[in-house]
């Protein structure tokens, strides 16, 4: 239900002794030089380094459904980022990204500008903790100059540290990535052809505006609702099986609630929709499902056994992507 999750490109040999290295895909050749696979190198020793894993990495940040929407679902998409000590010098902005040319973990634009890419593989298991070493250091880097990906230090700050958790986060979903460009007058031919490969492969989406992280998106076959949504586990399973045994789980004629994955320590419920069922046809029943669901989950009765089958089967139906 996901779109493939581009890897890190390889990173330039370090001549360093320290060990810390950058991440790199798993295949690819490990920065130390030694010619090896990262994976059967230094990645053997950070994969066994791990000693944290964060279920909900995002949790305590504004718009944390959005957080893993843009993480897990959204081909193309940026948000501005307010920092609690605001911007420093030289640094016009900060923006978060879906993904970056290249798959660079963040840049620093030739303007200083900062942009940080949220769909790389990471370091460590906090996330938040890895994405604000990139930001740190992309605050910190030359004006013109990527950043990669290194184990941050136990103990550095998470996003919850550096982010004003009171200002909004409002994700604006891009039909492309004509967002990597600077300056558009400049565009290179490998530019312009490596935009257009990246474009071909977006699935187009829409954030809708009637409820809160939910995100139709268009495929051949037919299309999709998929809504993050931030109600414990247990407590969405039951309202969810309440609605579906009572045959109020669609979104309209031709809709099926078919499943949900969690992201994150997030659920993430699925619709199948038909394909002429555009983003704008599916703002009114997302809307009067959500106070469907609002009721489902405010029952404290016990389920019935018709809603219990109906819960065993989206409990079968539901995968776990991280």
């Amino acid at each position: 239900m996901a779109k493939k999750r581009t890897q890190t490109k390889a990173a330039k040999p370090s001549t360093g002794t320290d060990g810390n290295y950058p991440v790199v895909g798993a295949r690819e050749p490990c920065p130390c030089g030694s010619g090896r696979r990262y994976k059967a190198c230094h990645g053997r020793a950070a994969a066994h380094a791990v000693t944290e894993l964060v279920q909900r990495p995002f949790e305590g940040l504004p718009g944390e459904c959005d957080w893993v929407a843009l993480r897990e679902l959204v081909p193309a998409a940026t948000v501005e980022l307010t920092l609690k000590d605001g911007l420093p010098e030289g640094v016009p902005s900060v923006t978060l990204a879906t993904v970056l040319p290249m798959a660079w973990p963040g840049l620093r634009r030739d303007n200083g500008a900062v942009v940080i890419g949220l769909q790389n593989d990471t370091a460590s298991g906090d996330l938040s903790r890895d994405l604000a070493d990139i930001l740190r250091r992309a605050l910190e880097a030359a004006p013109g100059s990527p950043v990669t990906a290194e184990r941050p230090a136990a103990g550095s700050p998470r996003l919850q540290d550096l982010i004003d958790t009171s200002a909004p986060f409002t994700p604006v979903v891009h039909e492309g990535f004509e967002f990597w460009l600077e300056s558009p007058e400049n565009n290179t031919p490998e530019v312009a052809a490596s935009l257009e490969r990246a474009n071909e492969a977006a699935i187009p989406t829409v954030r809708l505006g009637s409820v809160e992280s939910a995100y139709w998106c268009e495929t051949p076959e037919k299309n999709h609702l998929r809504w993050v949504m931030p109600h414990p586990e247990e407590e969405l399973l039951d309202a969810l099986a309440r609605l579906h045994a009572a045959g109020a789980s669609s979104l309209g004629d031709g809709t099926r609630l078919v499943g949900s994955f969690r992201a994150h320590g997030l659920m993430v419920p699925v619709w199948d929709l038909p394909t002429a069922m555009r983003a704008g046809d599916v703002e009114k029943p997302a809307a009067e499902f959500a106070e469907r669901l609002a009721e489902s989950l405010a029952a404290k009765t016990p389920l019935t056994p018709a809603e219990r089958r109906a819960r065993s089967g989206l409990t079968n139906r539901q995968v776990t992507l991280s």
